[in-house]
């Protein structure tokens, strides 16, 4: 499955966002993997020392943070898929069948375990 147009009009201004730059040269899977971590890791401390309840209901003003962290995640993974040559969408909806076959709703509803736990 091709990727959706909103996917591949992202590609194309992540790649031409970054030729302007010269930065295609630094955009290596093994970098780009490991900026995208370092990402995540920042949307994290958003929530490090936070109840789950105050998780769920962020003030605008981290809730803006949050989706600033969620964006960089986003546009380093399209990046990533990119320069790997991997249609993400097909990926995920891949590993999403694969998911429902490791772990069947009737088997595991409610419960957090790892599929190798039940």
């Amino acid at each position: 499955m091709p990727n959706p147009p909103d996917l591949l009009m992202l590609r194309d201004k992540l790649r031409a966002f970054a030729a302007e730059r010269d930065w295609d040269q630094f955009h290596s899977p093994k970098n780009l993997s490991m900026a995208l971590m370092v990402e995540a890791a920042e949307l994290m401390e958003h929530f490090q020392w936070l109840t789950e309840a105050q998780s769920a209901s962020l003030s605008a003003e981290n809730k803006q943070a949050v989706s600033e962290e969620l964006a960089d995640i986003l546009l380093y993974l399209v990046r990533l898929s990119d320069k790997l040559d991997i249609d993400l969408l097909d990926a995920a909806l891949r590993k999403l069948e694969k998911n429902a076959l490791k772990y069947p709703a009737e088997q595991v509803r409610g419960s957090a375990k790892k599929y190798s736990d039940y």
